[in-house]
């Protein structure tokens, strides 16, 4: 997946679900006086939009994975289909499983994907409290749940996080885009380590979440 679509999948399709928990005005205010060379890109780009969106956690991840490695359009094209499969559009986890695969496939949803979204519908039908705490939970014990469901890893636990849950101090090292926003605003000449992404970071909290939107809207700069 080029790193466009990566940008344009997170920037635009979680978005739309986004419940802030957070002051992004003193986020970045914050941000700007702790480290100048992010404070630069705050004045450049247009100030963050803030959502006040509920959220449907299953739909939620159900929805991130099927846009994995998709763009935007071909993604929201994808899962407009899957709902149309559902019963008057209600994609529940119990509706999904009695979808037969080769529909879903269908649809244009991949065998692999299929299997994730059919395991998180079975772990979310036997543990009907699995979202329910998940308000009162830490960052970390969140993400060791949700890696325990096939198709989704730290990353896409990261995202969801960041963005679905509107976790303010998130930082994702496995992102590409912000590894790439990071070598070019702090000049390194390659790729930063983890160790040297987390020290940059670092002075980011606890606002890290806003941080690497700052990084990721960087990348559209000339």
């Amino acid at each position: 997946m080029g790193d466009d679509k990566v940008f344009e999948f997170i920037l635009c399709y979680y978005s739309r679900m986004m419940t802030q928990k957070y002051d992004l005005k003193k986020a970045s205010t914050y941000l700007q006086k702790k480290d100048p060379v992010l404070g630069k890109i705050i004045e450049k780009v247009p100030p963050l939009q803030r959502e006040a969106e509920g959220s449907n956690y299953f739909l939620d991840l159900v929805e991130s994975i099927v846009g994995q490695q998709l763009s935007v359009k071909a993604a929201d094209t994808i899962w407009g289909r899957l709902i149309n499969l559902s019963d008057n559009g209600d994609l529940t986890a119990k509706a999904i499983l009695q979808i037969p695969d080769e529909k879903i496939r269908a649809a244009g949803i991949s065998w692999s994907k299929i299997k994730y979204i059919k395991d998180l519908a079975t772990k979310t039908i036997e543990s009907p409290d699995m979202f329910e705490h998940f308000d009162t939970m830490s960052d970390e014990e969140i993400i060791d749940v949700l890696t325990k469901v096939k198709g989704i890893g730290r990353w896409t636990a990261e995202m969801f996080l960041m963005f679905a849950m509107g976790r303010p101090d998130i930082f994702s090292y496995g992102d590409l885009g912000l590894k790439n926003a990071i070598k070019k605003l702090y000049s390194l000449k390659e790729m930063p380590t983890e160790k040297q992404a987390n020290k940059i970071a670092e002075k980011w909290k606890p606002y890290r979440t806003v941080a690497c939107r700052y990084l990721w809207k960087s990348l559209e700069l000339k």
